[in-house]
């Protein structure tokens, strides 16, 4: 089985008003960080927030009236959830979907809310797919395979008829990874389209089953373990995928958990854009792993948004804390009255922003008559912090400030 230009162009037709023709959003700042001249293909702020609507919708339009009849089934992380729970919604179809027991909360809800029946079941995407084959078997319903299709292949690879149509002197696009439906459907049209184009995938370095078959020459499954790009966190790449990955993708490159959450924070921050952490490797690799490249026009797909809320909470907080926007200022002080007050004061006079104090008495290693106190700190950058260390320690304060 492959996919052609062809079976791109006709998904194309079948998305006509049902997927939305995401924007390509140039920006300066990260043209100045990179030297490159970088556009993000918005894909987060797709319908269902996911590019994965396209090849779910394209795999259900195509079902015969008898397989509509006995209903579709799916296994997912939750980006391919809601793509078939809405797609099968759209054509009154019952759907069942498997997702992971750990899959974001948001996720499962949005899911539940296009009227699909939820199976939670399993710690990652294989085992929930497992699971799904084995309802599948009892229930003779259509199983709608995330990547493994190609269908589904040539729905996600509109994405690349839109950015080679948008970007014609586009020179590399740069797509996320997990099983490969993504990255193959964009090759696909981009290399039949655009030879020249460079096409390079991105994997967590937690899960990088793809870039592992590829370098075996053969379709592996790999332990990996968890990372917080959940929707590429793929442990066995699809037969049909591996295949067009080694036909037309350039390079594979990985990036670990504190550059994906970085990349988070980054879109959020500077760019006001909400990525979940399979949509930010693409951005990740970028800005960690192409100092080999000056002056390109390249693209990332954010390819979706979908990040849950504590997730998101958990990032920022150490996102903050890593770039010493935020630190924790640790001391002990006489069991005086009047001496936190002075501790705060010279905080205070130095600009930082307290956002919690804790004051233990019965701290261990701290004597009778002395008190612990630790300070959460907002802070601007580390020359503040260098002042606060500076002015407390000339106060006779011996501080940890971390």
């Amino acid at each position: 089985m492959s996919v052609t230009v062809n079976d791109i162009i006709e998904a194309r037709q079948t998305l006509n008003n049902v997927a939305y023709r995401t924007s390509l959003v140039h920006d300066e700042v990260l043209n100045e960080i990179s030297g490159n001249q970088i556009y993000l293909k918005m894909e987060n702020l797709q319908r269902t927030g996911s590019f994965k609507l396209r090849g779910a919708y394209n795999r259900i339009a195509n079902l015969t009236e008898e397989e509509k009849r006995q209903g579709v089934i799916a296994s997912s992380a939750g980006n391919h959830a809601q793509g078939v729970a809405l797609a099968a919604q759209v054509h009154g179809i019952k759907a069942t979907i498997v997702m992971p027991k750990h899959a974001p909360l948001s996720k499962v809800k949005a899911t539940k809310s296009y009227g699909a029946e939820v199976v939670l079941f399993g710690e990652m995407y294989d085992e929930a797919y497992a699971e799904a084959i084995r309802i599948q078997q009892k229930t003779n319903a259509t199983f709608i395979h995330p990547f493994n299709d190609p269908l589904v292949i040539a729905g996600q690879g509109t994405i690349g008829l839109e950015i080679i149509e948008d970007l014609p002197d586009a020179e590399i696009v740069v797509v996320p990874i997990g099983g490969g439906g993504l990255i193959s459907g964009i090759a696909t049209a981009i290399k039949n389209c655009k030879p020249g184009v460079k096409v390079i995938g991105v994997q967590a370095r937690n899960m990088p089953s793809m870039l592992e078959a590829v370098h075996q020459n053969k379709i592996i499954t790999i332990k990996g373990s968890s990372t917080i790009a959940d929707g590429i966190a793929v442990k066995t790449p699809g037969e049909v995928t591996f295949d067009i990955v080694r036909r037309y993708v350039d390079d594979i490159v990985t990036v670990d958990e504190d550059e994906i959450a970085s990349a988070i924070l980054f879109l959020l921050e500077k760019m006001k854009i909400v990525s979940e952490g399979a949509g930010a490797v693409p951005l990740a690799a970028i800005l960690n792993k192409f100092s080999q490249y000056r002056g390109k026009k390249i693209v990332a797909v954010i390819s979706g948004g979908n990040i849950d809320v504590n997730m998101l909470s958990r990032i920022i907080d150490q996102g903050l804390v890593k770039s010493r926007r935020k630190i924790y200022c640790d001391t002990v002080i006489p069991d005086k009255p009047g001496t936190l007050w002075r501790l705060i004061k010279l905080v205070s006079d130095a600009g930082a922003n307290i956002i919690s104090i804790t004051h233990k008495r019965d701290k261990r290693n701290v004597s009778i008559g002395y008190v612990y106190v630790e300070l959460e700190l907002e802070t601007a950058d580390e020359e503040q912090i260098r002042l606060i260390g500076k002015l407390l320690g000339e106060h006779g304060y011996k501080v940890d400030l971390c």
